[in-house]
């Protein structure tokens, strides 16, 4: 199976590097001339630019993009995937942009007689680096069985979540879920700890009770509740508070298109703008704890 990747940052590059493990041939592409080098030592070939991915009718092509804008310049600019594409090559978003321009894009790509299905993840860096993210696939079902067998070198939960931009629907709601839960987390712990309880103590307890989930018992907040998670490395090495923003927005965004109530995603939004405006953005999300913890 001949493969292009177009996108090589901190998710796009392990990922090709675990296609690459699993034996597969990547040419790839990026504006960073270091990504690009990190790939062709692990055995990758360069593309000179993003137009060779779709002239040279590989099997599949991934790109893992930072914003909606970026996957219109990609795919629809003159120069762009869809205008150089072939029907024999199945392009595959892992981006996580908003169900709209996924679909929109997609709805483009098969007026050229091309497949365009959306794949974002979940998982992060860590999940992107061992090979066990989680796909969240939208489009048609022929296409999400041709991309599957890759998908599985890079992740271990590979899901079809239905039609086209469906793959964005269940990572918009799923981030949304992870922003509160992660905000009520660090509200349960900074209270219990200031009420006079170990951190690690009490973060136990809740993990062994009716208040765990993932932001208590894998990327719990308070430092020093859990080893080698962000918290207790001074935040960082993990999901950006910036890129958690980005996602509100886009949850934001599609709840207004299909006019659904967000009470606490808004306000989960609000906070992680707070955040981010303290200077914190480029910190594990974990680090909402701040907003409990000021001096």
């Amino acid at each position: 199976m001949n493969i292009g990747f177009l996108g090589l940052g901190n998710m796009g590059g392990p990922m090709a590097q675990n296609l690459l493990k699993a034996g597969r041939s990547v040419l790839a592409f990026d504006l960073s001339a270091e990504a690009m080098a990190t790939i062709e030592k692990a055995g990758g070939e360069l593309a000179s630019d993003p137009t060779e991915l779709a002239k040279r009718e590989l099997d599949i092509v991934f790109t893992m993009l930072p914003a909606a804008q970026h996957v219109r310049s990609v795919y629809l600019g003159e120069n762009g995937l869809l205008a150089h594409g072939s029907p024999n090559t199945l392009f595959v978003d892992c981006s996580t942009i908003d169900p709209h321009t996924a679909r929109d894009v997609a709805a483009q790509a098969q007026d050229k007689g091309i497949t365009l299905i959306d794949a974002p993840v979940s998982g992060g860096t860590k999940g992107a680096t061992e090979g066990t993210l989680t796909f969240m696939v939208g489009g048609p079902e022929e296409g999400f069985n041709k991309a599957k067998q890759a998908l599985a070198d890079m992740g271990k939960n590979i899901v079809h979540c239905g039609d086209t931009g469906n793959g964005q629907v269940a990572k918009v709601a799923n981030n949304m879920l992870l922003a509160i839960s992660m905000i009520g987390v660090a509200e349960a712990m900074n209270l219990g700890v200031a009420l006079g309880m170990d951190a690690k103590t009490l973060a136990g307890i809740i993990n062994t009770s009716s208040g765990r989930c993932w932001s208590s018992d894998t990327n719990n907040p308070y430092p020093g509740a859990l080893e080698g998670v962000p918290a207790s490395r001074g935040y960082t090495g993990g999901f950006g508070s910036a890129l958690m923003l980005k996602d509100m927005g886009l949850a934001m965004e599609a709840a207004h298109q299909v006019e659904q109530p967000v009470i606490l995603g808004a306000i989960a939004k609000q906070m992680y703008q707070q955040l981010c405006n303290l200077g914190h953005d480029k910190l594990d999300f974990s680090a909402i704890m701040k907003l409990y913890q000021q001096d």
